[in-house]
């Protein structure tokens, strides 16, 4: 049964994220033909994870309460629904009302069905165990580019919201029939209140680690298209960046999840932390398709390196708080950074210049890896097994 449930997420998962990778490297593209400056493009991408951030917490306590799937299943359909609206979005206004709406839905089905996983795997493994879900993600987030370039080279814009809710539906309905309800998980009766939460130190040295990976991905998201029409590449070429980004990933979730469940997961979230950060300073010094996929490439490694570790921890901590609060806490810490991100990037590209946007994110990478050391110090767990 727990093989069956893994699998099945596995597959929606990929299906869904793979419908959102095709839109990632055009959703900056769009919005630019309808007008969007800097600071607009920061308030379209932030919309979708501020949706998230609001429903997030009290998704995340009745889901251990009453079970997963209905949350996964609805989430799911909301996703191939709300995809087609995106082609009636005439301006930057509604398009920042559809990012919002879509972000309503994404928080029903990502961090609940981590919670599924985590709660069903066995103990010592919890490191692989995530790292090869997150596989799933990365993967469909990878591929997706590079296939909503090739549609977009193709076709045009609308052929990548079509492939969005074809490939939603096709979640949605794998996990309707295949999925099995949950009925013998342990669950939490009085969910953790986010006060007594946010007082243990390695949660929020986590949080502050995930918000710093969030603006990585933001820059890389929303700024890096841009940065790269700006060198003459296509779309086809944008999204061989991010599928070059997410192969490096994928590849290595697996093995380094495997080195953390035996060694100090601390030093992974800490080494995965600094590649970033060195790593995103080099991009505006990138002038060719090769060496931004170099790049791509490495940053790639980083996340690879240290998120297997950061959410096996996640786990540890969700067995006797709550698998779905805390996975909720997680997505939270990340919805922060996937909001003030691309505001405060936006910002600097308007005031600056679209380089400067990269130096920003390098110091808040930097600034992430700080935050969690201090945290892991002042808590007592710098040697966390």
């Amino acid at each position: 049964m727990r093989k069956r449930i893994f699998y099945v997420l596995f597959i929606a998962v990929f299906a869904s994220m793979l419908g959102m990778g095709i839109i990632t490297p055009l959703m900056p593209i769009y919005a630019a033909t309808l007008g969007a400056s800097g600071i607009w493009l920061g308030v379209i991408f932030s919309g979708f994870a501020l949706a998230r951030l609001v429903v997030l917490p009290l998704v995340g306590r009745i889901s251990d309460r009453k079970g997963r799937k209905k949350f996964i299943v609805f989430g799911l359909l909301a996703y191939s629904i709300i995809s087609l609206l995106y082609l009636v979005a005439g301006s930057v206004y509604s398009l920042a009302i559809v990012r919002l709406i879509h972000g309503f839905a994404s928080a029903l089905v990502v961090p609940i069905a981590m919670a599924y996983v985590g709660e069903t795997r066995d103990e010592g493994e919890e490191a692989v165990s995530m790292g090869t879900f997150n596989i799933s993600m990365f993967l469909g987030m990878g591929t997706g580019p590079i296939l909503g370039g090739i549609l977009k080279d193709a076709f045009d814009l609308s052929a990548a919201f079509y492939a969005l809710a074809f490939l939603s539906f096709v979640a949605f309905l794998i996990a309707l029939f295949f999925l099995p309800d949950q009925k013998n998980s342990r669950k939490i009766e009085t969910p953790i209140s986010l006060k007594i939460v946010l007082k243990h130190n390695l949660i929020k040295g986590l949080m502050f680690f995930r918000m710093s990976v969030a603006v990585g991905r933001s820059a890389l998201m929303v700024f890096l298209p841009l940065f790269a029409s700006g060198i003459s590449l296509s779309a086809t070429q944008v999204g061989i960046l991010f599928a070059v980004n997410t192969l490096f990933n994928v590849v290595l979730q697996r093995p380094f999840g495997r080195m953390a469940d035996q060694y100090n997961k601390f030093y992974f979230i800490m080494a995965g932390s600094l590649i970033a950060g060195i790593t995103l300073l080099l991009i505006p010094f990138a002038q060719s398709l090769g060496e931004l996929i170099l790049i791509s490439a490495v940053l790639g490694v980083s996340t690879a390196v240290a998120i297997p570790s950061a959410t096996a921890f996640v786990v540890l901590l969700g067995k006797n708080m709550g698998m779905g609060t805390l996975m909720s806490f997680w997505q939270i810490a990340a919805s922060l950074g996937f909001v003030l991100a691309p505001l405060i990037l936006g910002v600097v590209m308007d005031i600056l210049d679209i380089q400067s946007v990269f130096y920003a994110a390098s110091l808040i990478s930097f600034l992430g890896a700080l935050v969690f050391y201090y945290y892991i110090r002042k808590g007592g767990n710098f040697l966390v097994e």
